[in-house]
Order: C-alpha cells, then structure tokens, then sequence
C-alpha cells in the first residue's frame, strides 16, 4: 500500500471532515473506522437524539396549539430517525469515496509510533490523527463489565446508545445524570409520554452553563412534569431478577438520607470517556492521563507527528470541537496559520426549550475575580417570540470593563442561533460600543441579544 501523507483513525465528525479538509489542502489520506461511517454523533449520538428531540417539540407545540396531545406513533418516530442516518451515512459514505482518501473499514492498532495494524496489514505514515471518540462513562456503583453483563440478561439499564434503539416508549423512565445527554432524553421522553426522574450528583444541572440559566431551564422541565432529586448520589439499582419484582429500583442517597424510586427504565448518563484503551498506545511512546491523550495547542501529543482530535483527548467534548481541532492539526502539518478560536466554543443543549452557552458563566467571572456587568434580554418582550408562542426563555450576556463579551447563556427558542450570533461577535473582538450599531432584521428573536446590549 502506498504511504499516505496522512492517516486518521476514525471517520466521526473530527475524523470524516478532517480528512476532507487535508484532501482539499494536497495531502493524500487513509482514514480507518471500525464500525460505521459517521462515528458516534451520526450514528448513535447528535444525529438520532436531534431527531427525538425535534419529534418531541412538534408534539408538544402541537399540543399547545389545538389543546390535544396527538397520537404517538413511536415506531414512526424510530423510523424517520433511521431515515434520517442513514442519508447522512450515505453523504459521509461519498466524501470519504472523493480522489485523495484511502477508506479502510477495520480496527486500528499502534504496532509503533508510526505503524498502524489493520486487517492483519502494516501502515506507516509520518503523519497520524487519532480520532476515536468517546463511549458512555460508568457511575461510581458500576463497571463497565457490570453493565455489559445485566444487559446480557435484562435490558432495565441502558446508555444513551441502546436508549436510542428502543421499541416502545417506557411508562417510567429514571436518568442519572442532568447533564446535555440526561437533560436532553429528560426533554424528549417526558413529551413522549413517560414519567422521567432525573437524579444528579450537583447542585444543578448542566455544569457548562450559566447556573441562573440552567437552573430556569430546569424549572421550566419540572412545569412539564420531571421530577428532579439534585444532590444525590445513586449507589445501587436492583433489577427485577434480583428483586423477584416487575420493576427496577433505583436507591440513592440525597443528603444523608436514603431513598429509593420504582421504574421501568434506567438511562446512564454520567457523561462520555475516552476512547484510547483499545488501539495499541502500549506500543507508543503517546503520554496520556485517566481522561485522555494529552496534545498541545496544535492537538500534537508528545510524538512528533501524532495528533489527538475531538473526545479521545477530552479537552471539549463536542462534535464541533473535533473538527476545528481537525482542522488546526492539518494547518499544523502543512505550516499553515490560521485563525481558529478554540477557546471560544459555543455550544447547544436540545432539550425543549433549547439551550445554548459561549465563554465564561458568571461563577466563573466571580471565581477569577474579573470585573463584569450582566445585560439580559428576555423571550416575553419580544415580537418574534410572541407570534411563536415561545415567550419562556431568556439570553444573559456577560461584559467586561472594556465592552468586550466575556460569555453568553441563553434558553429558549433557537438559543443555539443566537448564542451562535455572539459566538462570531467575540470570535472578531467586538465591543459593545461597536455591537450596539448593528442592524438586526425585524420581527426575529435576534432582537433578543440587540435588546439586551442597548
């Protein structure tokens, strides 16, 4: 086989598109996947939550418009999600077709820093990326070998990827865990019918968000009917067979106190680990840590050449992520600057309403001792949000002594838009006294921010 320029390890997000954009910039590519086309996001991640999650908020503003919750017809929902994957797979299948990549389904392994082992055949090339993503992360009370084992015998405990093959929708859902994965099923499944309960370690749900936002996002949720128990700790849950019941139990601790719930269905969702313990980096010299493999700012781990993108070195884990990590790597192999913000990363929660965040919280400005002002627009006032009927939600931006933005948390209808409309006013440095001059079209929900920042 002919050494390629470069080789990648995976073909998610960070993987497919990065592969893309070294084809694109002259370089010959060998991207290997072990599974399908896509990776995690398109196939059991992003893509098909995205899909329950729009289904869920049709149902429910349906409901609100003509006072009738419709018939749920969940096998339809499943299929449209298949649907949907698998025209994307299809899309991702073309790009990494296109002249210039190698596409090598089959299981990657380091033989050396250099060579890679797959299909019983020895690839060496100077240039490597590892983009092998992230899997379900165990609670405290479980082992991955525990959770492999009851799912043998019961299917009562499921991760996010087993959640999104379901055949019906579950009368009781429990979910450890309010983070973006727990609070988004939390959302969708809630509108589907279920009577979801959310048990969290924290104070509060969705860490990454401003804790004033996330916590009137979870109380818009409550209003909806999930019962959240904050500041508990789940340490055992008792499947049917070991009860001799019809129902799991799931016994946690919260404050001190021990209680228990009764359910059909439990949902993991304690967040995401690395993938990395299974692709021969024992033959390496690549230094990593128990969350990931460790790379500079060029994503170069301390092997020359060798380059981590995306979940497997943990640094921000999200799809986006990877593949302007991608990017910043390719740039580096060929000598080329460029203008990528890493530390401005916006990201979205697509729980209904939806959720969005960029930059520091405002605990995080108060920790680091930097002085700040809060502007907050709100849904209820605007034109756009009232014709939607979306008038739940609000925007906070935070300023600096100078006008410039430090972050930006929003919920409510399209927040990832107008987050993302902040996200490129930060990205060019802009002040206030700059922002405050710019047109913005009339009636939309982007008047929210203009509001917010007069």
């Amino acid at each position: 086989m002919k050494k390629p320029n470069l080789l990648i390890i995976g073909s998610g997000p960070g993987g497919y598109r990065t592969a893309s954009y070294a084809v694109q910039n002259g370089l010959e590519v060998t991207i290997i996947e072990k599974a399908q086309p896509g990776g995690t996001c398109l196939n059991a991640g992003c893509i098909p939550t995205k899909c329950l999650a729009h289904d869920a908020e049709l149902r429910l503003t349906t409901s609100s418009l003509y006072e009738t919750t419709p018939t749920l017809d969940f096998t339809k929902v499943m299929e449209r999600k298949e649907g949907v994957i698998n025209q994307l797979r299809e899309g991702v299948s073309s790009l990494l077709s296109q002249a210039g990549i190698n596409f090598i389904i089959g299981e990657a392994r380091f033989i050396s820093d250099h060579v890679i082992e797959v299909n019983g055949e020895q690839i060496e090339a100077e240039h490597i990326i590892i983009a092998t993503g992230s899997r379900s992360k165990m609670p405290p009370f479980m082992s991955e070998e525990d959770f492999v084992n009851q799912s043998k015998t019961a299917q009562n405990i499921v991760t996010s990827t087993e959640l999104l093959s379901i055949e019906k929708v579950p009368q009781r859902l429990t979910i450890i865990g309010a983070g973006v994965i727990g609070m988004e099923f939390a959302s969708a499944f809630s509108a589907f019918g279920s009577e979801v309960t959310v048990i969290e370690f924290m104070k509060e749900c969705l860490p990454p968000i401003d804790s004033d936002i996330a916590k009137r996002l979870r109380k818009t949720l409550e209003k909806r009917g999930v019962t959240f128990y904050m500041q508990s700790a789940v340490k055992q849950i008792v499947s049917p067979a070991e009860s001799g019941q019809e129902f799991t139990t799931v016994i946690f601790d919260k404050k001190g106190k021990e209680e228990s719930i009764e359910t059909d269905l439990v949902l993991i969702a304690t967040g995401r680990q690395a993938n990395f313990d299974n692709i021969g980096l024992e033959t390496t010299g690549i230094e990593t840590t128990s969350k990931g493999i460790v790379v500079d700012d060029n994503m170069e781990t301390n092997v020359k050449g060798v380059y981590a993108i995306g979940d497997v070195n943990a640094r921000q884990m999200l799809a986006h992520a990877a593949t302007f990590q991608g990017f910043r790597a390719v740039n580096h192999i060929l000598g080329k600057k460029d203008n990528i913000r890493l530390d401005i990363m916006p990201s979205a929660i697509f729980t209904y309403p939806e959720a969005a965040c960029v930059g520091k919280t405002e605990d995080q400005c108060k920790a680091e001792e930097i002085k700040y002002t809060t502007r907050k627009g709100f849904y209820r006032a605007n034109g756009k949000a009232l014709s939607m009927e979306e008038t739940e939600g609000m925007i906070k931006v935070l300023i600096a002594e100078d006008g410039s933005i430090l972050g930006a948390h929003s919920y409510g209808a399209h927040s990832a838009d107008l987050i993302q409309e902040v996200a490129a006013l930060m990205n060019c440095d802009a002040k206030l006294d700059k922002i405050r001059d710019i047109i913005h079209i009339h009636p939309t929900l982007s008047e929210i921010l203009q509001d917010a920042l007069l």
